[in-house]
């Protein structure tokens, strides 16, 4: 369904409608198993940011042990392993005598990814139905963590926030105190106004002026082709490009049953329709919406994630992870 999009923007009137970054209870107490630390609905009773992302890291890393990215740690972010043709001098013995293994150390060039995190605000990120966060809220804990792994790893992390245009952003910088700079920030994201999504996008090119990992947080409830149009100005610049695909449970899976009042939070706009009717249809339309962008975003070499807000976070960091070690 290229240049067509689902109607999933729409909601019941009566779904639940998240602002920002909620406060919930206190930590959740410890130990947990390692996919407790992933899921949504236990993140969010972690009422401070900062916790939410060392909690949905700590539980990243825990499971590294068994993926393909089993070398990778915060400990050793200025080395990789030795290969073939690397000088012997570079070997970091001290390291070799921790782990049995060669590692190089690596040249600044070779070490720094900057990041920007670029987050939808637009009204309609605030959308619930039956999950215990919104999109935003899922997008900002996200971001949140990739922030603290990125600055963790001595990476250049930055932000940018946008509507129908970019309302707020921060510089990339390495240093530790940037956590709290994009922490403080996202703290204060809230949810509102009409979205422009491909607008947004030329703006944070024209930002942009070293090259750079984009991690786009949207729902892409938009007109696709401008979208595309600018994510190819991001490429056509040099950037890689990580489109994170944020929708929640209930517009993937359509969970509704009967007669249902959908309110549109952008343009008010109201739709009454047979829930049990269209749900084949509405189903069918958003694989085909998302299919469609995991095509474009291949040969655009894009990475395309799709998420929805019952996933583990899992999903997202691996991905960041996989382009941290593929492309720089």
């Amino acid at each position: 369904m290229t240049g067509q999009r689902p109607r999933s923007r729409f909601r019941p009137a009566n779904a639940i409608s998240g602002s920002g970054v909620p406060l919930f209870s206190d930590e959740p107490a410890m130990p947990r198993a390692v996919e407790e630390y992933l899921k949504p609905e236990v993140v969010r009773q972690i009422a401070r940011l900062d916790l939410r992302a060392q909690f949905i890291v700590k539980g990243f890393l825990q499971g590294l042990h068994a993926s393909p990215y089993q070398g990778f740690s915060v400990e050793f972010s200025e080395h990789r392993r030795y290969a073939p043709g690397d000088d012997p001098k570079d070997i970091d013995w001290l390291v070799y005598a921790k782990t049995d293994k060669h590692y190089v150390k690596k040249f600044e060039a070779e070490t720094n990814i900057t990041g920007y995190l670029v987050i939808d605000a637009s009204g309609s990120m605030a959308y619930t139905y039956r999950q215990p966060i919104t999109k935003l809220d899922y997008a900002i804990s996200l971001a949140a963590a990739l922030c603290w792994l990125m600055v963790h790893q001595r990476d250049p992390c930055g932000l940018m926030v946008f509507d129908a245009r970019v309302t707020s952003s921060l510089p990339a910088r390495s240093r530790r105190s940037q956590i709290a700079q994009v922490l403080s920030l996202l703290s204060k994201v809230s949810p509102s106004g009409k979205t422009d999504i491909a607008h947004s996008l030329v703006q944070v090119a024209a930002m942009l002026r070293h090259r750079s990992l984009v991690m786009l947080f949207s729902d892409l409830l938009a007109d696709p082709e401008p979208i595309r149009e600018a994510l190819l100005r991001l490429r056509h610049g040099g950037h890689d490009v990580i489109l994170f695909h944020v929708l929640d449970e209930a517009e993937v899976r359509f969970p509704f049953g009967g007669m249902v009042e959908f309110d549109d939070p952008e343009t008010r706009d109201r739709l009454v329709i047979d829930a049990d009717a269209a749900r084949a249809g509405y189903v069918a339309a958003v694989d085909a919406f998302r299919a469609d962008y995991l095509g474009w975003c291949f040969r655009a070499g894009v990475d395309y994630v799709p998420l929805d807000t019952s996933m583990q976070f899992d999903a997202a960091l691996v991905e960041y992870l996989r382009s941290r070690q593929g492309r720089f």
